[in-house]
């Protein structure tokens, strides 16, 4: 899952564990549900129960929202926990990430493991017993793509990884429109397709922004070895794109005027945004003055703009 949180907190050491009588009770709750990483979820679950909306064109069976969010956030929180008992190491040695709950000590790394993989059991088995099937064979398919494919193959590999890794977080699109439709069709291939090319122009300003920090543990993310202007050109390019395919579910016949609207202008500031970022790299600025957590803000306000107005479109066409 691409969607990402800033922390910026001095660096741990792996090994600082705790001891059973000082972990409270309270606190180990609180390390287990920050295992899960609920500040990722709540942006996957708004590209999941806008779909349910467009896919009912209208308002969808509310238990089954609520069957498919908690589906949905149990196996993004077992991806996330697995995720977590995997970069345990880097974790500890990375500003943002040295108070995770494997640095610290709150949480062992085999109840992490062990509860990484009890969350991706039972999302499986709600989706299927409680929604369909085919939701819950893509669940499993997002949370296998992240775990094995992007964390375990391509992050520590490859600075195309957060592209490609990026499919995992595509799914959600496709989960929300099957949870109702058992069903695939055009609609949610195109909101798939948006958010592949939202999620590296999304991810690599904040890459940008602590890219020291990925250099020390050798990730290499596209802004270690490439330089700003590099990074920049590549987020506008894959912006443009971004916007048009986003203007296609109209012309399909799913969305009316009102998403239409969103869509170009919500798109329009991005792009604006983009090309500023590119503008101030190719002036050579740096530091504080290079502004490119703007354009990282402003990404998760343009997907929740988005798909709000997929939600609201049925009503008003």
């Amino acid at each position: 899952m691409c969607v990402t949180a800033v922390e910026s907190r001095p660096a741990g050491m792996l090994g600082t564990s705790q001891s059973p009588a000082h972990r409270p009770f309270g606190a180990r709750v609180m390390a287990f549900v920050a295992l899960t990483k609920p500040r990722i979820i709540e942006l996957l679950l708004i590209t999941t129960v806008p779909v349910m909306f467009l896919a009912q064109q209208g308002v969808p069976d509310l238990k089954l929202v609520l069957l498919t969010c908690v589906g949905g956030y149990l196996s993004a929180g077992g991806a996330n926990a697995l995720n977590m008992y995997i970069d345990r190491d880097i974790d500890a040695l990375m500003d943002r990430t040295s108070q995770r709950p494997l640095v610290t000590g709150m949480v062992s790394p085999r109840e992490c493991l062990a509860f990484g993989i009890t969350l991706a059991v039972v999302s499986t088995l709600l989706f299927g017993l409680t929604v369909n099937w085919l939701s819950a064979w893509l669940a499993l398919g997002a949370l296998l793509f992240y775990v094995v494919v992007y964390t375990m193959i391509l992050k520590r590999r490859t600075a195309q990884n957060i592209v490609w890794g990026g499919i995992a977080g595509c799914m959600p699109v496709l989960i929300g429109w099957s949870s109702v439709t058992n069903s695939l069709s055009w609609a949610p291939l195109v909101l798939f397709m948006v958010i592949f090319f939202w999620t590296p122009p999304h991810y690599w300003p904040l890459s940008m922004k602590v890219k020291d920090d990925y250099a020390r543990v050798g990730v290499p993310m596209l802004p270690v070895i490439a330089g700003n202007k590099a990074v920049a050109k590549q987020i506008v390019i894959y912006s443009w794109v971004m916007v048009g395919v986003s203007l296609l579910l109209t012309p399909l016949g799913y969305t009316g005027w009102f998403y239409t609207a969103v869509a170009l202008a919500a798109g329009g500031w991005w792009l604006w945004e983009a090309h500023a970022l590119l503008n101030r790299a190719k002036a050579e600025v740096t530091g504080a003055k290079l502004k490119e957590m703007r354009l990282f803000h402003w990404s998760i306000t343009y997907v929740s703009l988005l798909f709000v107005a997929i939600a609201v479109d049925p009503f008003l066409r």
